[in-house]
């Protein structure tokens, strides 16, 4: 199998076991490439991507022009504050506007579930979710679950935890489809509050307290408190969240085995993770920032594949 058997990356439940192992293996080798002397490849010269955030970001856009650059690609980045949109204009016909400009793939983010899914039904160009709302966040868990293939090997029986606000992170969506399609077992834990409703129906365990379930799994992926997608309080302070879910050092050398700490970013130090913690051996976190270059080049390599047949 050499191509992707989607067109657009919408999100990780459109996605077989093939594509996610074909992405790994094309990201292998663009890991490769990254740490030459030379770090250009001209695998998309002829290609024009844009990127189109329409919500803030720092890591996710850097590393994707990072990863654009990188493969020789043209580029044109957008902002929607500085853009039309202010004025009224709608995301068909911004978009539309730039598809005139012969562009030839998007990379959008988007505070909206399913923008992402209703642009590739409107337009001539392939799309690349770079997060949609609360819904999903594709290339992030391509690359945390690429980040705990690469410390463990084969994650068949991997136990991984993902700790925080589930009800607002497309961060957490998108890593339960990614490690259940390659065979490992996900726990969802924080406050009940903050656990959606029937998450239990997607096959993952769920559980409220902090230490039985980093007890239990080999990675803890740590999210953050997602303060600027809640309308009401779901929990009484910080200070309380931090003293049941906050991960810190002593915590960690109280468990009978050492686990891999992970984060998406940006992290709040002090709160969901301490800085002790972050920058210890036990943390992926610098790797993941690595890795996120590799992944997203391979999935725009072999998102390309389509567009030049």
């Amino acid at each position: 199998m050499s191509a992707l058997s989607v067109k657009h990356l919408l999100g990780i439940k459109e996605m077989n076991t093939q594509d996610i192992e074909l992405i790994f293996k094309t990201a292998d080798t663009f890991k490769e490439v990254i740490n030459r002397p030379i770090k250009k490849t001209p695998s998309l010269r002829d290609i024009t991507i844009a990127n189109l955030f329409f919500e803030n970001s720092t890591r996710t856009k850097l590393s994707f022009e990072l990863a654009e650059k990188r493969l020789s690609a043209d580029i044109l980045s957008f902002a929607a504050s500085s853009s039309s949109v202010s004025k009224g204009e709608t995301l068909i016909d911004t978009v539309n506007n730039i598809i005139a400009m012969k562009v030839d793939m998007v990379v959008m983010r988007h505070p909206y579930a399913g923008a992402a899914k209703f642009l590739s039904k409107h337009i001539d160009a392939t799309i690349v979710n770079a997060g949609d709302g609360a819904h999903e966040h594709p290339t992030q868990a391509l690359l945390d679950t690429f980040s705990i293939r690469e410390k463990l090997g084969d994650l068949k029986g991997c136990k991984v935890a993902i700790i925080g606000d589930i009800l607002h992170s497309r961060v957490a969506l998108s890593n339960i489809f990614c490690l259940q399609k390659v065979g490992a077992e996900v726990t969802v834990c924080g406050p009940p509050t903050l656990i959606p409703k029937y998450i239990h129906e997607l096959g993952v365990k769920v559980e409220t307290n902090l230490i039985k379930t980093l007890e239990w799994c080999d990675v803890a992926n740590m999210l953050r408190i997602q303060l600027e997608r809640q309308d009401i309080k779901y929990f009484p302070s910080i200070r309380e969240y931090v003293m049941l879910y906050g991960l810190n050092k002593e915590i960690l050398d109280k468990l009978r085995k050492q686990i891999i700490i992970m984060h998406p970013g940006p992290i709040n130090r002090g709160v969901e993770i301490t800085s002790d913690v972050a920058d210890s051996s036990q943390s992926l976190i610098l790797q993941q920032v690595e890795n996120g270059v590799a992944i997203r080049m391979a999935v725009l390599y072999l998102l390309a594949t389509h567009l030049k047949n």
